[in-house]
């Protein structure tokens, strides 16, 4: 089964961090990254969708992170 995630984050490191770490879990990428003004907060916001391929029936407790 094929799992999908959406990280998001602050237009820092730190989200570099994330896409970074998730990668090395045998997450891949799907499609560009993306980037939006975050009026309220006033900063930019990037997001990037992975997915992976696991050995599991999924259910909706699943911790996607944890996979």
């Amino acid at each position: 089964m094929k799992l999908y995630r959406l990280l998001t984050s602050e237009d820092t490191s730190a989200f570099c961090h994330k896409v970074s770490e998730a990668l090395s879990k045998g997450w891949e990428l799907y499609g560009s990254p993306t980037y939006a003004w975050d009026h309220g907060a006033s900063v930019m916001r990037c997001g990037q969708a992975v997915t992976k391929e696991v050995d599991a029936a999924y259910s909706a407790d699943m911790k996607l992170g944890a996979q």
